[in-house]
């Protein structure tokens, strides 16, 4: 199941970002490489596939919220 998921960006009425994205995406990649570590030692019972999959995931979708939010700041400096 490959589904897109749409993201909007929260922005007040002058258009400034109410959340930090440099927090969410440094939040999934964190999640990503922590499920990672478990993997390695052995915790968890998690199985590797699984994980290397959702962690790749969780890395694309914080690289689009990067990505967005660059875009943002640019056309707003524009």
């Amino acid at each position: 199941m490959n589904r897109e998921v749409t993201l909007p960006l929260i922005v007040d009425d002058r258009g400034t970002l109410q959340v930090a994205a440099s927090d969410v995406s440094k939040l999934l990649r964190t999640v990503g490489g922590r499920w990672l570590r478990l993997v390695e030692t052995g915790e968890g019972g998690l199985d590797e596939d699984t994980v290397a999959a959702l962690t790749i995931e969780l890395a694309k979708l914080a690289d689009r919220i990067d990505v967005a939010c660059i875009a943002h700041s640019s056309d707003r400096s524009s």
